[in-house]
């Protein structure tokens, strides 16, 4: 019998232990990676790329039929579980004008920062049947996403990829006078700077492993954009609240995920001095990790029902 990871979405296909028989025969590779732990449960060794890299692409393909999903070594590959609670959360979010999920062609959503692994489109496609833009400022990123549209034609007609060429820039460059977004979201850069990265990664590595690595690899990769930017989360989602004033008319929500708990005080006072109608936190647990969504809108309470 499958244990429950009680605390994701109800909605979360992944509340059950995994079933490493299951995704063995979606990636056969992912054979050599499982094993027994101390509690006689079936596992892999989650600070090894490789081993995550390749229990994404069986969690994919088994639960969102997502062909010959690959990522380049080095970059960030991220827990499918986590990606799709925010997901869920969004369309709670979105449901509570109507009372109902809105899916399929009425809801378009904005992923900053989608990455070379596009996986909020990809999870949210599948599961509500949104349409998408993914956006980064890396194009060698952006090639290896068209990369997984081009092995799932399927996704193509709703899922686009559009470069930013300026990093000072979130949305400029990007929404066009005629675009309309139910959301836009984002997992923001975490760290400060590269030392501070390698140093999170040692001591997550460190747990993981339950000894200490002196020059672990990132078990979760990462190039510099997905991981670190000057000044950090708190920073990156500053800027985020400032430049989205301009596109107030154009997103109904704004939303990114925010993972120091500390930096929410000066956000949300960001947003009432940039007059943000309606601030939003919610929590989203996986395991002991507890990280949120801010969420914030311009639009009057009395037009958001007809957004859709």
């Amino acid at each position: 019998m499958s244990s429950q990871k009680s605390t994701l979405h109800p909605r979360n296909l992944h509340r059950n232990s995994y079933d490493f028989d299951s995704l063995i025969s979606c990636v056969p590779e992912l054979k050599h990676y499982v094993f027994k732990n101390d509690y006689d449960t079936l596992t892999i060794n989650f600070s090894l790329p490789q081993a995550v890299k390749l229990l994404n692409k069986a969690l994919l393909l088994k639960y969102y039929e997502v062909k010959n999903w690959d990522i380049p070594e080095g970059n960030l590959c991220p827990p499918i579980p986590g990606r799709a609670d925010y997901v869920h959360y969004l369309a709670d979010l979105l449901a509570e004008e109507n009372g109902q999920i809105p899916k399929e062609n009425s809801v378009k959503g904005l992923d900053i920062g989608t990455g070379a692994n596009l996986v909020y489109p990809l999870i949210a496609h599948q599961s509500y049947g949104w349409k998408f833009v993914g956006t980064d400022i890396n194009p060698n990123s952006l090639d290896n996403a068209q990369k997984i549209l081009e092995q799932n034609p399927n996704l193509s007609e709703s899922i686009q990829l559009k470069l930013q060429p300026d990093s000072d820039f979130i949305f400029k460059n990007i929404i066009s006078p005629e675009d309309k977004f139910s959301f836009s979201m984002c997992n923001p850069p975490f760290h400060e700077s590269e030392a501070d990265a390698m140093l999170g990664n040692r001591r997550k590595n460190n747990n993981l492993r339950k000894k200490k690595v002196q020059n672990p690899k990132l078990n979760f990769g990462g190039q510099h954009s997905e991981l670190w930017c000057e000044g950090g989360e708190l920073e990156f989602i500053r800027k985020m609240i400032d430049e989205s004033v301009l596109f107030s008319s154009q997103v109904l929500w704004f939303t990114s995920l925010v993972s120091k708990k500390d930096n929410l005080h000066q956000l949300i006072t960001r947003l009432k001095n940039n007059n943000a109608i309606d601030i939003k936190t919610i929590e989203m647990a996986q395991g002991q990790k507890i990280s949120r969504i801010l969420a914030w809108t311009f639009i009057p309470i009395e037009n958001r029902k007809y957004w859709f």
